[in-house]
């Protein structure tokens, strides 16, 4: 009788080419996404080796990260390094027959939303990126991660990887998030109190009945941010909702395959009495609108609550935030003067995230002095939202509706914040510099973010009174 298994091992072990050691395996890797900046020197060492890609229909590609998204129906790249990362990307892909969704593709997008969107993530599978937040594809029951750039040339020269194996965690949300919170309360609520290294070496299984009840899309959120607390992997058991996703974007899952699918796919869970090497519970009931107040997503408060005081293990680092970002400790964050408002980014750029900014904002405008920028995930959310209305009510209201792209998440390409501006951001990471040099971001939900757009500053969204 073999041993309990986790969701986790069971992926890694169904993906084994072969054992190396006790610590790493040879991973074969079922689909491998590359955008602009992580790909060239890959292509570079694999041409110098005179090989080719080992197979170009499970690679795909997309230009995200260094793409102007200014609002004009053809996108140029006027930076010469960055323009030429795109080309070099474009002919690589043409040379090795790789799917490019490139600058001005109706569909181009964040690697990360449009890889879901089109149905190219499936529960069971193993996809690998040369970007951390790969993760995000735990939503679906598929395991996801971020690998370098020698990583990457090896991927194209053999569809595999060598892989070390990691320690198992799970996570346990017990209760219903309240009225007015959302997955990126939770995530924030979850990291900061595991710290940013808290799930270092481990891939987290989120459970719960909190889990189950998110939608699929807040899903992604959440394992999209598992990697801020050091996760080098998240996975949620595909339930069916994941499963329904998943078919509705996959016409080509005939009904002979549906049913070889839907077999495996109900044994993707961790078996009963399976072994976690660490174990946390939280209660969602007990989760606010959460806020950053310093450099690292892990320093996080509820809206309600202030800056905590510089001492204990992390005092030292906590000192050094509280300088960067202006803030003493026993500040409160409600009512902190913003002066950007960044809506975007792979956590936070999917329909439901731009319905959520929607429903804050109907009836109101942006505050006087505020900038504010929307930044869809992908050419197909732009346009959803526009076909929903969604875009006219923003523009009305005196937001900026953007092309697809990475954009201000961490300011790659023109969108810059000024030195010493204050961001309300729906990003994942609020590092120094993260979003121009000197500048100050505050991570928060998208209805947080829409709610100091039109405020001014940080606002407990649950106080907005509903308009008609």
């Amino acid at each position: 009788m073999t041993a309990p298994t986790t969701l986790y091992r069971k992926l890694v072990d169904s993906h084994t080419v072969t054992q190396l050691d006790a610590q790493n395996v040879l991973l074969f890797c079922d689909l491998h996404l590359m955008n602009e900046y992580t790909s060239p020197q890959a292509f570079a060492g694999l041409h110098e080796q005179g090989r080719g890609v080992a197979m170009p229909g499970q690679n795909v590609s997309t230009v995200s990260h260094i793409i102007p998204t200014h609002a004009v129906r053809h996108r140029v790249i006027q930076d010469p390094a960055s323009a030429l990362q795109a080309s070099n990307l474009k002919r690589n892909c043409e040379r090795h027959g790789i799917a490019l969704f490139d600058t001005n593709d109706a569909l181009q997008g964040i690697e990360h939303i449009i890889a879901p969107e089109h149905g190219m993530i499936r529960p069971g599978m193993v996809v690998i990126c040369g970007d951390s937040h790969t993760t995000t594809y735990g939503a679906l029951g598929a395991l996801g991660f971020g690998i370098g750039t020698s990583e990457v040339e090896h991927v194209l020269a053999t569809q595999t990887l060598v892989y070390r194996l990691a320690q198992d965690m799970r996570i346990r949300v017990d209760g219903r998030l309240p009225t007015g919170t959302t997955a990126k309360d939770l995530v924030l609520k979850i990291i900061s109190r595991i710290g940013a290294q808290g799930a270092r070496g481990f891939a987290v299984e989120f459970c719960g009945e909190a889990i189950e009840a998110l939608s699929v899309e807040a899903r992604f959120t959440l394992c999209n941010m598992a990697v801020e607390a050091g996760a080098r992997g998240a996975l949620i058991a595909p339930d069916q909702a994941a499963i329904d996703y998943v078919l509705a974007r996959a016409p080509d899952i005939d009904d002979a395959q549906r049913a070889l699918a839907l077999a495996h796919w109900a044994t993707l869970r961790s078996d009963e009495g399976a072994r976690f090497d660490v174990e946390h519970r939280f209660d969602a009931a007990q989760v606010a609108p959460c806020v950053t107040w310093g450099t690292s997503p892990d320093q996080a408060v509820a809206i309600d609550d202030v800056v905590p005081a510089a001492e204990g293990a992390q005092g030292a680092s906590i000192a050094q935030a509280q300088r960067y970002t202006g803030l003493a400790a026993g500040a409160p964050l409600e009512g902190l003067a913003v002066q950007h408002v960044f809506i975007g980014s792979c956590t936070n750029a999917r329909i439901e995230d731009l319905r959520a900014v929607a429903q804050v904002v109907q009836g109101r405008r942006v505050a006087p002095g505020i900038r504010a920028m929307v930044v869809p995930g992908s050419g197909a959310v732009r346009a959803q939202a526009e076909a929903e209305g969604i875009a006219a009510l923003l523009v009305r209201a005196g937001f900026e509706w953007r092309q697809p792209g990475c954009s201000m998440c961490l300011a790659m390409n023109d969108d810059v914040l000024a030195p010493g501006a204050r961001c309300a951001s729906t990003t994942n990471r609020n590092f120094e510099g993260r979003q121009g040099r000197g500048a100050i971001t505050h991570l928060m939900s998208p209805a947080m973010a829409a709610a100091a757009a039109v405020t001014g500053h940080i606002t407990d969204v649950r106080k907005l009174e509903p308009l008609q």
